[in-house]
């Protein structure tokens, strides 16, 4: 093993906080009958999939992206709500609010995750006595349940969380992160995916442990680039930075035309473009943005912008080009020629991009992985919508 690849000493101490089945658990305030139910929140339609649900209808075999279809045949009884993402983003902000009054230093890692870097709070205070009490203070300021994980990585302290739920806490220290780790399904690993899961359970893989114990060298013939980075999960070791959370990051891009132009097809087939080479941009980083703004530039050098925050975080080229042709029909109010148009992307947050909770099938989401997969390997310019080629 590389020195630089040793589990971490007690010098880190990482939080992970998950939010238990959030969107149900906000349900639920909003309407306390559903409490002790199975609950069911996602795409109402055949083709649709789930969002979230209750641990009542876990017990029934459903989980999250499962097809909606195949979650009312396991479960009939359960009550189905296709959902409010921006009642959700209203409480995800609550409790970002109450974790940046307090935290030092921390990451929103998605709607319903935060990781906090409490290194060096043993000498002062107690890291788990302090997450204790940040966990009490959620609950009280927004009513909604919290589980948090607490170990020297976030991946372990992810983990941790996982197996706290519902609503409870768990501490992995340096000498328990082997033990706590080898009896788990290869699966608890955040980056195996049900795919490589499968795999690894055909090759007899079904434990961290075993998967542990495989020369790393063979593991990442295995599975290529990311084999020896799972490897490295499996062995307790993440030597991943929290990256500090502000609302203030963005991502833009614009286009100055080589002659000013009043041709409204051609400014949408360009604003198209642009969406489609951010949203990629923002995917291949691991971002989902909640606030589009579109920028333009009359010939006459008047400049103009125009925001919209979104009801949900999101990285979907079809969700976000809607959004852009409005703002732009909202914004090119005169009848001039415009010199310049540009698209930002703001509010980001790191996370990878869940189904479309109410509207996407598991067919979207792997056809953005597809695409994704070609323009990472031959260039972001050698796949693109029709009308939306910027030139």
């Amino acid at each position: 093993m590389d020195s630089h690849e040793k589990i971490q000493g007690s010098k880190r101490s990482i939080l992970h906080l998950d939010q238990d089945t959030f969107f149900v658990s906000v349900e639920r305030l909003r309407d306390s009958r559903l409490s002790g139910k199975p609950v069911i929140i996602g795409g109402m339609g055949d083709r649709g999939v789930v969002a979230s649900c209750s641990y009542e209808a876990r017990k029934w075999g459903v989980h999250s992206a499962m097809p909606m279809k195949q979650a009312r045949r396991m479960c009939p009884a359960a009550i189905y709500i296709r959902g409010d993402m921006e009642l959700y983003s209203r409480y995800s902000d609550m409790v970002t609010s109450v974790i940046a009054e307090k935290a030092p230093l921390f990451e929103k890692a998605s709607i319903d995750e935060h990781y906090i870097d409490l290194s060096g709070m043993d000498r002062f205070f107690g890291c788990n006595r302090w997450a204790s009490e940040l966990k009490q203070g959620i609950i009280k300021e927004t009513g909604l349940p919290v589980s948090f994980g607490l170990s020297l990585n976030k991946s372990v302290a992810k983990i941790a969380a996982g197996e706290a739920k519902p609503n409870g806490h768990m501490e992995v220290g340096e000498n328990r992160i082997r033990g706590f780790l080898d009896p788990l399904s290869v699966g608890k690993i955040p980056m195996v995916g049900p795919k490589t899961c499968y795999s690894l359970r055909n090759m007899g893989i079904y434990t961290i442990g075993t998967l542990r114990n495989i020369p790393p060298g063979m593991f990442e013939n295995i599975l290529g680039k990311n084999g020896r980075e799972i490897w490295l999960r499996a062995n307790g070791i993440d030597n991943r930075k929290v990256q500090p959370w502000t609302e203030q990051k963005s991502v833009n891009s614009e286009t100055t035309f080589s002659n000013d132009t009043i041709d409204i097809s051609h400014i949408n087939n360009i604003l198209l473009g642009l969406c489609e080479q951010l949203a990629f941009r923002l995917r291949k980083n691991r971002q989902l943005t909640s606030c589009v703004t579109i920028k333009i530039r009359y010939s006459n050098y008047d400049t103009h912008s125009l925001q919209k925050k979104l009801p949900a975080y999101t990285a979907f080229d079809h969700i976000l080009i809607p959004v852009c042709k409005e703002l732009f029909s909202r914004l090119y109010t005169r009848r001039m020629r415009l010199r310049l148009v540009g698209i930002q992307f703001s509010r980001l947050i790191r996370g990878v991009q869940q189904l479309d909770m109410f509207e996407d099938t598991p067919e979207m989401a792997r056809l953005y992985q597809a695409m994704d997969s070609v323009r990472s390997r031959y260039g972001q310019g050698v796949i693109y919508r029709a009308a939306g080629r910027c030139t």
